[in-house]
């Protein structure tokens, strides 16, 4: 083995015996090799030997041109590696070298030398050989990333051979090639988008002149005081970087303050793109040195403006002053520059916005000290310029971001993992908010961060209906207006109780307000509790003298002495707050002045007004959209309390005064305030239903009133008006119109003439034909066309050759054969009668005339003899002549034109033929060209002989007679560009009228109509690239797939069914198209021409799996369609007038083409944040490393691809193991990753808040550009899509508010995973009504869209200082995209939303799946609600605006809850009357028994509850896009498909999370998978998911509607009643079964067994420690309560609260049984509990005898339950002989003790702690394994009788399936597992 020392060989030490984890480690780098052996050394290196890594790398990069060599650098790096740790205690270590030892003894025997015979002379003469090859010839035309990899190579090679080679054997020329390359690599380093330190090519990038002047701009040091360079005490000091000189403004402040090279080198790129990009708009190409004054004070203004804001707020002085005199543009951008570093480098401060204003204060306080030699405020030192040292590299980070982020770290720990209470520790915001005060001014900086900083109309409606008339005419009258006054004082009592309630809630945060704040909250409890005191003593007062209505208001100017005004004198004043709150409602411009302001007088109102905040202020619409919401809601309102008084109130009013006067003395249990006047629980038990409906019905309202402005917004922006190919057809005309005007950037002088210049017009047409051709191209690349609708769709680049427009053949198809059929069978003698009808259809003129001029110039091109040419001029000479003096029809016979169009259809079929014998080919073009010729001059020309005749002469004139036509030039048939013609010319005489269906493909169709009809929309017009908007697209990944293997597509799951199969079927092979995807992807792979190899197949095939998944493969294909789009464009903007005579693909120049590269990264960037892509590498799963390895091809594949990652780095300080975390950037190189920046972070990221926000943190400080969308891992884009960026982006140059700016735009999506089953069918289009309809109308007019995690593009430089694009706190920011829109609106922010651009977004597509997301979606909505900004910006936004807000948000999932609460309310309230005997004593009455009122109130319930709001915008956007048959025809189906009970279910998932979030907290992130296979749950699995949240429930509802219909005596013949009582029937049908109904085979025989089988294991395995709820009940039930453990006693005594419901069946159902004998006495009562307890304590005797005594004493413990059932049945025998116990009563009984049961069951479960201390647990989980029990059997029970009948499960599988049955899937075999 190679020496160090080169003089002999040594072998290296022997490995001592390998350990078990050696020998796991060794066979983990086995199987990693198996995948890639090139990569394997350097990928898999331990993280503490991170510095060996571009050893091996280099090594494998040689090993192909130098095996020797190779071992040489593998040798060395292990000799490194074995100095950096000696004793292989780093992770990894020791197996790594092990690992390497065994290869190395391996490669050693291998490995031959090459070039010498010794190792020493071998890597001599390899390096002498590398540096002339490589660095001396290529240092001038290599690219700039080439050289850098080139001289890394080099440098490492000469680190080997110094090693290998004695010193004094090293000669001088290699001593110069080491220095030659050690200088060029100080000048030269890997680089993201500019090579701004390069050896090498030019890049074309750099020659662009804004990057010039940026650059220089940055470069200006002069006048900047240089720091000196000493040592200091840093662990990782590079003194001898320091002496280097500044390189710009960057490297000066790194110099001073201490940052990280690499977050120096990332905002220097950062910063440069910014003013290049903002700099070039609208600026003159020609004369461009230097960056305007405007660009940067643009810039400062854009990232300063946060905090300027932040300096007013604490009436501090800013410190980004320009002192006169001074450079402005330097030291702004020393400003601009500090912070972009200090951003850079914040890790997770970066949530704290506010913070980093004050990092920011503190350090430009320096600045200016440095610059101007100031006074320093603190500490009253000067600043010496010649004083200042270079601190290391990691000062910054050390000094200011580590404390702060240490302070984080701990208060993360105190939050149990997001399970505790809020109140007791702090996140993100509070720690934040700290820094709104004045009091972080005052800490030492920097010292000081290493401590710890820490409604009422319902009332009067009541008051009206209860008159004797009801009408509201009665409101004029005087004593029912004194009565509607009271409302005052119940506003007065809900003051009071608000105030209450704020210091109840606020009480825990009490030692973290202010002393302000307290005792704000503290006077208005005093203010409102004097109020609601008063206003009740004068109302008294006043009621005593009742005088006339005039009088009434006269009272109000009379004097004070008068007692009966007083308390209209009190309300006046009480009112005068309302009254003034009203007139700013009307001044929002005044408002927002007052809200900003800082007069005293003014905060003063304010405080008391509402709580001064740093955010919240100036949230006030213009008055235009002011009065747009307004009005929507007061015509809501109008609508709703008219409803709500005439159906809902006034009906009830009469029956309820009938009630309070009824005398009730014939209770039916025992009444224990039988003295109760009026009846009040009677009253209360009506009533309470209607109050629930009428506090929720607002929502329906809401649904209808949202439903109805978006479908007239969605019409009035024109979506829908090309909704079919039909209608593309007839407008297509238009469409390239449209396109230039919309997509492509004008001139003034294009403008004007652009609809009277012909040539304009082609020069359109051409821009249009290439957008339209790669669209085209695009969808034949992703197999959603075959080729022949390509050919169909295409447009020809140019049309310069035909006098008319040359329409895509789709358009023309048949044309041809009707014109030759018209012409043939035309009788008229007059030519103009033909041409008339010919030219009526455009179309048709234009295919006639196309082919009419192609034929000619094909045959013309043909023909090689001069004499046969001038026949065919003759000939057309002819035709055209004709024409023109209307002879055509006298001169030729058109009855022979269909002979003439068979031989035409036989030519073109020849050209376009192979052949293999040209001459063969050559007389059989001859042959049917003169067959054509003669059918022309002898059969159709009446006088084609002259023609012959005349040219006859010519013939017989030659020396050598041949025949005419047979000198052909058949070469020109490959001609590429003649052969288009060709393909074009015989399409339009051979498609027919079938042609009008192209696309079949159903998605291919939708695209195409979309994007046509988009061009007709209100959309921006285009700049050009350069003037666009830069912006970079951002997509956080954790581990899903990337790309499907091979295994995973032909592995079966239990039914015997591969992904592969699924998807061959479910894109059916025979719907209305000839070819589906699948055959499209076949034929395109075994295209002769392509030449796809067996493996390039099988890749392929991973492909087109991959991307109709939810793959990151696809996600990253959809966006890099961003960057087609943008270098086509640029194409289409530099070529000018050559764009009409080539296609973009067919760009040959590499300048120009380097050019649009250039310009298409500076515009764009795509980063994928990976933040576990270093465990990924490393995993030892195959898997992980599979998706490392894919995600590695994704980067080579697409260049322009950025990928960021968290990186894990063991490194050894004084000896001591340490992890230190990195955020690093890579990009794809020659199969390996280049590493771009590398920037230190504090500590671990991702250990503070939610994942993905923090994923998206890490990565966001390597975006570029001025926007930023937010793409999930679940979405695609489309090219057509892409091409119309540039126009949204120009939205944030608009201020459609007339106040601001968008800060962020919103844009629509495609729901691409509709077509996989009925369930997904529903959620696809749940969701595109929410992403359509819903935002458009939040958008406009009620201006409360916010961010939903969807595609929306921020405004990037405002997010990024203002908190980013996320909020990350754990668990209260658990929904982190709604977040960041709540807080944009907060902090003066507006979103828009617009729908001419989508893209698409997969859906979850099972049962479970979705039920997971509404779970999670319900958890998080729970969290908004107790959530900081949700409270803000109810306080902030004006009332109709607030409700806007409250009804979109938390205000639908409280509806939701009501919903179900109303039908609790109802049932337990008509459960009351029926027990206590009061409904009988009621309904005896007339009038109450004729009225039907409560049952009508609550049909607005039964609307809700049945899901019919979610399907109303869902038809109205059906309407708009499809049109309104088809939206009805969907809302039939989607109702045979039982809609209604999808809804249903869903509505109690919602409930279930949302309540038990509110309740008790717990909330978490779920994961749904996004899985292919529509796959059979098991019932275990089902059960597990719902058994809480519906299954429960649902049997609740089933004993109440039992009981109600067994003991009730209402009026059952009503209609209404019937309508209301199926409706909870169907709830509760829908609860008990909803998942074995959507559950694929759920009621197939075999299954039903296997799932009882695994049901019956489930629940009798016992649980344990590490034992997964999936294999065990009792590991699943401690899960499942989890959320009690961490729940408060707030939230324990609430749901002991909740649980005492279930005592009220056994109260009221004794009494009722015979053997009570209508008893009422309480002892009754208690005799049932007696008889519980019994029964309780002797099934606790029989389960502890069966464990003690069953072994060892089996036959006592048999005689024991033999006299246990003798005394059973004796018991039982007296009861029924002696006391009259029934059979009916043993079922009552049982209904009764049940929800006992279950009662106590709970209150167990919530005082968990008390009964395991007492030792009282193990008796409540066994009852509760007892109910399980019984709840699984009632559901098998009914499953199981289903799947008795076959039929039922043939139902269900179409019933899940039908849309994928119309399309020809065979789901059944899919089911079944049958494949053929």
């Amino acid at each position: 083995m190679a020496s160090s020392s080169g003089t002999k060989k040594t072998r290296a030490p022997t490995p001592r015996r390998q350990s078990k984890a050696m020998s796991q480690a060794q066979k983990m780098f086995v199987d990693v090799q198996d995948e890639d052996s090139s990569a394997i050394d350097s990928e898999l290196v331990p993280s503490s030997l991170a510095a060996i890594a571009p050893v091996l790398r280099v090594a494998n990069q040689i090993e192909k041109d130098n095996p020797r060599v190779a071992y040489l650098c593998r040798f060395h790096a292990f000799e490194k590696a074995h100095r950096m740790d000696p004793p292989s205690s780093g992770r990894g270590v020791r197996q790594f070298k092990t690992y390497l030892v065994h290869k190395l003894e391996k490669e050693e025997e291998e490995a031959q030398h090459q070039l010498a015979r010794t190792d020493p002379k071998e890597i001599i003469l390899y390096y002498w050989n590398f540096y002339n090859k490589n660095i001396k010839e290529g240092q001038y035309t290599k690219e700039p990333e080439e050289m850098a990899n080139i001289l890394q190579i080099a440098s490492v090679l000469y680190d080997v051979l110094k090693t290998v080679v004695p010193p004094q054997r090293i000669d001088d020329q290699t001593h110069s090639y080491a220095q030659d390359v050690q200088s060029k690599r100080e000048q030269c380093e890997n680089y993201n988008i500019l090579p701004l330190k390069a050896i090498g090519a030019k890049a074309a990038i750099m020659e662009l002149p804004e990057i010039k002047a940026a650059l220089h701009a940055l470069q200006n040091v002069q006048n900047l005081p240089k720091p000196s360079v000493h040592s200091t005490n840093a662990p990782h000091d590079f003194p001898e970087e320091r002496s280097k000189s500044i390189f710009d403004i960057l490297d000066w402040l790194s110099s001073v303050f201490g940052f990280q090279k690499g977050n120096v080198a990332n905002q220097r790129e950062h910063l440069i793109l910014l003013l290049a990009n903002m700099d070039v708009r609208k600026r003159d190409l020609v004369v461009y040195t230097q960056l305007r004054s405007s660009t940067v004070q643009k810039l400062m203004d854009k990232i300063f403006k946060n905090y300027w804001s932040w300096c007013k707020y604490l009436c501090c002085e800013q410190n980004t002053r320009i002192p006169q005199g001074s450079h402005k543009q330097q030291l702004q951008l020393i400003y601009i520059g500090l912070f972009l570093l200090i951003w850079g480098e914040a890790s997770n401060i970066r949530f704290m916005p506010e913070c980093i204003c004050y990092i920011f204060h503190k350090m430009a306080e320096d600045v200016n000290g440095l610059l101007f030699g100031n006074v320093h405020p603190v500490t009253g030192d000067t600043y010496h310029r010649s004083q200042t040292a270079a601190p290391d590299e990691e000062k910054f980070l050390r000094t200011v971001i580590t404390p702060i982020y240490q302070v984080l770290h701990k208060e993360a720990k105190r939050n149990n993992g997001g399970k505790a209470s809020h109140s007791r520790w702090r996140n993100y915001d509070d720690l934040n908010e700290y820094f709104w005060s004045s009091k972080c001014l005052s800490l030492k900086w920097p010292t000081g961060l290493k401590e710890e900083f820490s409604v009422h109309s319902d009332v009067a409606m009541v008051i009206v209906a209860w008159t004797p008339d009801g009408s509201p005419a009665a409101l004029f009258d005087e004593d029912v207006f004194r009565s509607v006054l009271t409302i005052f004082i119940t506003q007065a009592f809900l003051n009071l109780l608000q105030a209450a309630l704020d210091i109840a809630l606020s009480f825990n945060a009490w030692r973290s307000l202010k002393f302000t704040q307290i005792l704000r909250y503290l006077l208005k409890f005093a203010v409102a509790a004097v109020w609601a005191a008063i206003l009740p003593i004068c109302y008294a007062s006043s009621v005593q003298n009742s005088t006339r209505l005039v009088k009434f208001f006269s009272n109000l100017t009379e004097s004070w002495q008068s007692q009966g005004s007083l308390y209209n004198y009190a309300v006046a004043i009480y009112l005068m707050p309302n009254i003034l709150a009203a007139l700013l409602f009307f001044l929002p411009q005044f408002e927002r002045i007052m809200e900003r302001s800082s007069s005293h007088i003014v905060t003063l109102f304010m405080w008391w007004a509402q709580p001064k905040l740093y955010v919240g202020r100036g949230l006030h619409e213009g008055m235009s959209q002011l009065l747009k919401y307004t009005l929507f809601w007061i015509l809501l309102l109008i609508c709703k309390l008219a409803f709500s008084y005439y159906v809902e109130i006034l009906p009830l009013i009469g029956p309820s005064k009938s009630i309070m006067k009824l005398h009730v003395d014939n209770y039916e249990w025992h009444e224990f305030f039988p003295n109760v006047t009026h009846n009040i629980g009677v009253v209360i038990a009506i009533w309470a239903p209607i109050v629930l409906v009428y506090i929720m019905d607002t929502q329906i309202w809401y649904s209808i009133f949202s439903t109805l402005f978006g479908g007239i917004h969605g019409a009035l922006s024109h979506l829908g008006e090309i909704r079919i190919i039909g209608m593309l057809r007839s407008r297509f005309q238009s469409v390239p119109t449209a396109f230039c005007r919309r997509l492509v950037p004008s001139s003034d002088a294009d403008t004007k003439g652009r609809y009277m210049d012909k040539a304009m017009e082609r020069r359109n047409f051409a821009s249009f034909a290439h957008v339209w051709n790669e669209f085209i191209e695009s969808m034949r690349a992703e197999d959603l066309i075959s080729n022949e609708d390509r050919d169909l769709l295409l447009v020809p680049y140019s049309s310069n050759d035909v006098s008319v427009i040359q329409w895509p053949p789709f358009l023309l198809a048949g044309k041809i054969p009707i014109a030759l059929d018209m012409a043939k069978d035309f009788k008229e003698k007059e030519d103009t009668d033909l041409f008339k009808k010919i030219k009526k259809d455009d179309y048709m003129r234009s295919a006639v005339v196309e082919c009419y001029e192609t034929l000619r110039e094909i045959i013309y091109g043909l023909l090689e003899d001069e004499t046969d040419r001038n026949i065919v001029r003759k000939i057309c000479y002819d035709v055209d002549i004709f024409i023109q003096q209307h002879k055509f029809l006298n001169e030729f016979r058109m009855n022979r034109i269909p002979s003439l169009g068979e031989k035409l259809e036989k030519f073109l079929k020849l050209l376009l033929s192979e052949y293999d014998a040209v001459d063969v080919y050559k007389s059989q073009i001859i042959n049917v060209l003169q067959d054509i010729m003669e059918i022309i001059l002898q059969d159709i020309m009446v006088n084609g002989f002259k023609i012959l005749e005349r040219y006859r002469v010519q013939i017989q004139s030659n020396y050598k007679k041949e025949q005419r036509f047979e000198r052909l030039n058949i070469a020109l048939t490959q001609n590429k560009s003649w052969r288009e013609k060709v393909v074009r010319l015989h399409l339009l005489f051979t498609v027919k009228e079938s042609a009008i269906n192209v696309p079949t493909n159903l998605d291919a169709r939708r695209r195409i109509t979309f994007f046509t009809n988009s061009l007709f929309m209100n959309i921006p017009s285009a700049p050009k690239v350069r003037d666009m908007i830069s912006f970079s697209v951002l997509t956080p990944y954790y581990r899903e797939d990337v790309l499907y293997s091979v295994d995973e597509l032909y592995k079966e799951n239990e039914d015997g069914i591969s992904t592969l199969f699924y998807l061959q079927k479910i894109y059916p092979a025979r719907f209305v198209c000839k070819l589906d995807e699948w055959m499209n992807f076949q034929k395109r792979i075994n295209d002769p021409k392509l030449n796809y190899s067996d493996d390039d197949k099988k890749e392929a095939t991973r492909h087109w799996v991959s991307y109709r998944g939810q793959t990151l493969s696809r996600t990253v294909r959809g966006m890099m369609y961003y960057k087609h789009a943008l270098e086509l464009q640029c194409f289409l903007e530099s070529a000018g007038d050559y764009a009409s005579f080539g296609g973009y693909q067919t760009m040959e120049s590499s300048q120009g083409n380097e050019r649009v590269q250039a310009l298409g990264d500076m515009k764009f960037t795509y980063v994928v944040s990976c933040q576990l892509l270093g465990a990924l590498k490393t995993s030892k799963d195959p898997r992980d490393r599979r998706r490392y390895n894919d995600i590695l091809n994704l980067m080579i594949m697409y260049p322009s691809l950025r990928v960021a990652y968290i990186d894990e780095r063991e490194e050894f300080v004084n000896g001591r193991s340490h992890i230190f975390y990195y955020s690093v950037l890579l990009k794809g190189g020659n199969s390996y990753n280049t590493e771009i920046y590398r920037i230190k972070l504090p500590g671990p990221p991702t250990d503070i808040g939610e994942g993905k926000p923090e994923n998206q943190n890490h990565a966001i400080i390597f975006t570029r550009g001025e926007a930023l969308q937010t793409i999930d891992m679940n979405q695609d884009n489309y090219f057509e899509e892409a091409f119309k960026m540039r126009n949204v982006l120009e939205e944030f140059l608009k201020s459609p508010s007339g106040q601001r700016e968008p800060t962020i735009l919103g844009l629509r999506e495609h729901i691409f995973t509709g077509s996989v089953s009925s369930l997904a069918s529903f959620m696809s289009n749940q969701e595109t009504s929410f992403v359509t309809i819903s935002q458009r109308i939040l958008a406009n007019p009620l201006r409360v869209r916010f961010h939903y995690g969807h595609s929306d593009i921020f405004d990037r430089i405002f997010h990024i200082t203002r908190g980013g694009i996320s909020k990350a706190s754990k668990t209260i920011n658990l929904s982190e995209d709604v977040f960041a829109g709540m807080n944009s609106t907060l902090r003066g922010g507006y979103i828009t939303h617009h729908e001419y651009i989508q893209v698409g977004k997969g859906r979850d597509v099972g049962m479970n799946q979705i039920s997971l997301f509404e779970a999670k979606v319900a958890n998080g909505n729970g969290e908004q609600t107790l959530s900081r900004d949700v409270y803000r910006l109810g306080h902030r936004l004006d009332f109709f605006r607030m409700l806007s807000f409250y009804f979109t948000t938390v205000g639908f999932y409280l509806s939701s809850m009501v919903t179900v609460l109303t039908v609790y309310m109802f049932l337990y309230g008509r459960f009351y009357l029926v027990m206590s005997g009061l409904e009988r004593e009621t309904l005896e009455n007339l009038s109450i028994h004729q009225s039907k009122a409560l049952e009508q109130a609550l049909v607005t319930q039964s609307v809700f509850q049945l899901g019919l709001l979610m399907v109303l915008p869902m038809v109205m956007e059906i309407g708009l896009e499809k049109g309104f048959r088809s939206a009805l025809g969907d809302f039939i189906i989607m109702q045979l498909q039982l809609a209604s009970v999808f809804f249903t279910f869903q509505l109690g998932t919602k409930v279930h999370y949302f309540g038990r979030t509110i309740l008790h907290g717990g909330s978490k992130y779920r994961a749904t998978g996004r899985g292919f296979v529509v796959f059979h749950a098991k019932f275990s699995e089902n059960y597990r998911l719902y058994s809480r949240s519906h299954f429960v429930k649902g049997l609740e509802l089933v004993i109440l509607l039992v009981l109600y219909q067994i003991y009730g005596h209402s009026y059952r013949s009503s209609n209404i009643y019937l309508f209301i009582t199926s409706s909870l029937w169907f709830l509760v049908g829908s609860w008990l079964f909803g998942p074995f109904v959507f559950n694929p085979s759920g009621f197939d025989w075999q299954k039903t067994v296997d799932d009882w089988t695994d049901w019956k294991r489930w629940m009798g395995d016992r649980g344990g420690i590490g034992m997964h709820p999936d294999r065990s009940w009792e590991s699943w039930v401690d899960g499942e309560q989890e959320h009690l453990k961490f729940s408060n006693i707030r939230g324990r005594i609430l749901e002991i609260i909740l649980v005492l419901r279930f005592f009220i069946y056994q109260y009221g159902i004794v009494y009722h049984l015979d053997i009570a004998h209508r008893s009422k006495n309480i002892l009754v009562y208690g005799l049932s509990w007696l008889v519980l307890v019994t029964t309780l304590l002797v099934l606790k005797m029989v389960s502890m005898g069966r464990r003690r005594f069953g072994t060892d004493f089996e036959l006592m413990f048999r005689i024991l339950k033999a006299l246990l059932f003798l005394g059973f049945m004796s018991v039982m025998t007296d009861l029924f002989v002696i006391c009259g116990l029934t059979i009916s009563d043993l079922f009552a009984t049982v209904l009764a003790f049940l929800p006992t049961g279950w009662a106590l069951l709970l209150i167990g479960q919530v005082c968990r702690p008390l009964f395991e201390a007492i030792g009282f647990w193990d008796p409540i989980k066994e009852l509760a394994k007892a109910y399980e029990y019984i709840i699984g059997f009632l559901l098998f029970a009914a499953i199981a009788i289903l799947s008795w009948f076959p039929f039922v499960s043939e139902f269900q599988t179409r019933l899940l399936f039908n849309q994928a049955f119309s399309r020809g899937l065979q789901i059944s075999m899919i089911l079944s597992g049958r494949k053929d």
